[in-house]
């Protein structure tokens, strides 16, 4: 890689929402140690095609640069991974990049993530607070607890487990894996707990846990290690129980 002057892209271009998606060709000069943001950073500065046309600047998601907003998501080389972290000289060249299929596209690479967000209101990922200011220090959580939640809390709700799961589909209204264990996380929590029913009755819904066909591709994708599959079993559970604590009337069964 080091001999090579020039790094080749691939990039699947749309222009709006409803414009057809076509490839366009660049070449960017090699540096070494340089990711994807920084071959489009060079497309940005000179956006000329390897034909050697002025063509319009590609547009693409960013913002942390190291991992941890989940925004530069796409799909390169065919697998949905963050940008950031995707090195130059581990990758075949020349390097294709496109936006991942499970969400709107709004320009280019930047897609819409709405659905995730939609879910995680379904689930109801916060703990209400409201009028608790003056209650003092709320309930400590147990420090074996808290390191496993600690990696539920990792998600960074950048998609990637959505591309690679089959059931998330234009077909299918599925939530996907990361609401499921976002649920996990906040039922885990001592003060979240009391609202555990609630978040128990959303993945309950229409779209809900039902919807997951256990591939465990989410699993393996994920780029923060998040135990997915263990919070779908966990919550498979929860779900079964608090079914039956709907049925008979009393959310204090055991």
């Amino acid at each position: 890689m080091a001999e090579q002057k020039t790094v080749t892209f691939i990039i699947t271009r749309q222009d709006s929402p409803d414009s057809a998606p076509y490839e366009e060709t660049f070449n960017v000069p090699y540096r070494k140690n340089m990711n994807v943001i920084s071959g489009l950073m060079e497309i940005q500065k000179n956006p000329v095609n390897a034909k050697g046309e002025k063509t319009t600047p590609v547009h693409w998601d960013m913002n942390c640069l190291e991992e941890v907003c989940g925004a530069c998501s796409m799909v390169i080389n065919g697998t949905a991974r963050q940008s950031c972290a995707a090195l130059v000289d581990k990758l075949e060249q020349p390097i294709r990049l496109a936006p991942m299929d499970t969400f709107p596209v709004v320009r280019d690479l930047i897609i819409d993530r709405e659905r995730m967000f939609d879910a995680l209101k379904q689930i109801k990922a916060w703990i209400p607070i409201d009028g608790t200011y003056d209650l003092g220090p709320g309930p400590r959580m147990p420090e074996k607890k808290r390191q496993w939640a600690y990696e539920l809390s990792k998600c960074m709700t950048c998609g990637v487990c959505l591309e690679a799961c089959p059931n998330v589909n234009a077909k299918s209204n599925f939530i996907g894996p990361a609401a499921l264990s976002q649920a996990r996380l906040f039922n885990a929590h001592p003060t979240g707990e009391m609202n555990k029913s609630e978040r128990l009755d959303g993945l309950m819904q229409d779209g809900g846990i039902q919807g997951c066909g256990n591939a465990q591709n989410c699993v393996e994708v994920c780029p923060k290690g998040i135990p997915l599959t263990t919070s779908i079993a966990a919550m498979n559970r929860a779900t079964v129980v608090q079914s039956f604590k709907n049925f008979f009337g009393s959310d204090n069964a055991h």
